[in-house]
């Protein structure tokens, strides 16, 4: 079977480094979803609205092209335990696709390039090709008893946020949240341990650079790309 992308989504991350490690981790992060063409069909997304959220399967297409590994080190379990693959949502897979669970919050059928959709809580780069858009229905997909496996262990994180009122004042309201959500997850690779290192990170246009310090992150420079 040969599949091809139905669209492209669009958000403020232009590269890995930042990105959310899991749907729904950072919910004031949104991304705009715009289809190709031959799929701007209005009567293909009827109804779709009465659902809150969406499964969008999509594609790593950040990573690099080489062959997929059996096992992979999952950034939360500090880069040193190997799991495998299968037992992760690593990018280094034989079939490099993503499946995230984002919020809808409303559709723009009379847009130029329409139907448009617009969700949040997203783990994907600006320009993520999407494959297929699919209603979440908590009757089914959701499984209170379900075993959290290794995860049990890292579902809970949080880092302490210095970011200095003059640096944050340079990053545009609306985006001030999502940048806040991004940083408080650390999203340095888990193998990292150098205080003295300062990380630079792309979003809406600027670049923020940090620290950190133990279980504090501090932002160091905010700058316009």
């Amino acid at each position: 079977m040969v599949i091809e992308p139905i669209g492209t989504i669009f958000t403020e991350l232009p590269e890995k480094f930042g990105v959310p490690r899991q749907s729904g981790l950072v919910d004031a992060l949104t991304g705009r979803i715009v289809l190709k063409e031959n799929y701007r069909r209005r009567e293909a997304f009827r109804e779709l609205d009465g659902f809150s959220h969406l499964w969008l399967i999509w594609e790593f297409s950040k990573a690099p092209e080489k062959e997929w590994r059996p096992t992979v080190r999952p950034p939360r379990l500090g880069g040193n335990r190997r799991v495998g693959v299968f037992a992760s949502r690593s990018p280094f897979r034989p079939n490099r696709l993503g499946l995230s669970c984002v919020r809808l919050e409303r559709i723009d059928f009379d847009a130029p390039d329409g139907p448009v959709l617009f969700v949040s809580g997203i783990d994907m780069t600006n320009g993520t090709p999407i494959y297929d858009i699919k209603p979440y229905v908590p009757a089914t997909d959701c499984r209170t008893n379900a075993a959290e496996g290794y995860t049990a262990q890292t579902k809970v994180y949080a880092i302490t946020v210095n970011f200095p009122p003059e640096l944050l004042q340079k990053i545009p309201p609306e985006r001030r949240e999502a940048l806040l959500g991004i940083l408080a997850h650390d999203p340095r690779p888990g193998y990292a341990g150098q205080a003295e290192k300062e990380y630079g990170l792309s979003f809406a246009g600027f670049e923020v650079g940090f620290t950190v310090q133990g279980d504090v992150l501090t932002v160091t420079r905010t700058e316009p790309k």
